[in-house]
């Protein structure tokens, strides 16, 4: 669950021109792949044939995830569920096995939607989940994800400009991690961008907090690209240099990048997009690193939920890297 965009949302893009977008990927993959092949029938070197196997790498089907702060509006939220069986039976039918859980159990406990889920071949494998209040809060809160199946949890959003808040939270979710370990979930924290510009007193900013005293041991990253672009553009990078901003966070860091969020940004506006449709080049993050869970998020979608849904599931199955 994303909190903190304050855009205009999404640009529309017709369906054609999108279309066109991920055909062009696919495309170039086949001539990748082609070009590969012709380099092998002469001969090549180590290097050459490395770089041919490495371009025909893909996301495995089985790690894509959507999170379902994406289609909020097709689930009945926040009015009610009306909509979330038949919502979650599409993401189903449009190929997701995973899930990450967000905004509550729309009226089911942990357990009567385990049986859902699994009643239309869905896991909940992830979760967006705060830090809790009191050690009974977080037994429930680990307790359920142990019911649902989950193997990721991740805190979704802090904000303060105080370091020591800062401090506690590090600790609080350390403490929260080590829980969560027990219940074999991993538990992790996912970024925005203020993280990455916010200067809590001598140019000290939340992330170098975050990655110095969170314990890499039993805590790991949600890094969200998009957000992790935009802290870069926020400190004043182009584009090309804040997606270097952002492979270096993920290079840098102490903790084990385990999940990505993966969304798209408009170059001229700033605002999330469908996959594909913006500027972000996710093959150099997936080439650089690669991870157990590629989550697909838009918090605005272009035209509607599912259709973002889709279209984020075509452009990972699509992309060669």
């Amino acid at each position: 669950m994303c909190y903190g965009y304050d855009g205009e949302g999404a640009l529309r893009r017709s369906l054609a021109q999108r279309g066109v977008s991920r055909r062009t990927i696919f495309t170039g993959a086949l001539a990748g792949i082609a070009g590969a092949a012709t380099m092998g029938a002469t001969g090549t070197t180590g290097t050459a044939a490395a770089a041919a196997a490495h371009a025909v790498r893909r996301v495995p089907p089985g790690r894509i995830s959507i999170q379902l702060w994406t289609v909020r509006d097709a689930l009945g939220w926040p009015a009610g569920n009306a909509g979330y069986d038949d919502t979650l039976r599409a993401i189903a039918d449009i190929g997701y096995p995973r899930v990450e859980q967000a905004l509550g159990y729309f009226g089911r406990t942990a357990a009567e939607l385990r049986t859902f889920y699994d009643e239309i071949g869905v896991r909940a494998s992830s979760s967006h989940d705060g830090i809790s209040s009191s050690p009974a809060a977080l037994a429930e809160k680990l307790e359920n994800a142990a019911t649902l199946g989950q193997r990721f949890i991740a805190v979704p959003f802090l904000d303060s400009s105080s370091l020591a808040d800062w401090q506690l939270w590090a600790e609080q979710m350390n403490t929260e991690a080590a829980a969560a370990k027990r219940y074999g979930v991993a538990y992790g924290y996912h970024n925005h961008a203020h993280e990455f510009t916010t200067d809590l007193g001598g140019g000290v900013t939340p992330w170098d907090v975050l990655t110095s005293e969170l314990d890499p041991s039993v805590v790991h990253l949600e890094v969200d690209l998009y957000w992790a672009v935009t802290g870069g553009v926020n400190r004043g990078l182009s584009d090309e240099d804040a997606t270097d901003f952002a492979l270096d966070v993920i290079r840098d860091a102490p903790q084990k990048v385990r999940q990505y969020h993966v969304k798209d940004r408009d170059s001229a506006t700033g605002d999330h997009r469908d996959l594909g449709t913006g500027f972000i080049d996710f093959a150099r993050f997936f080439a650089a690193h690669r991870v157990e869970e590629y989550i697909v998020e838009n918090d605005s979608p272009d035209v509607t939920p599912l259709q973002t849904a889709e279209v984020g599931w075509s452009y990972l199955r699509r992309l060669r890297f």
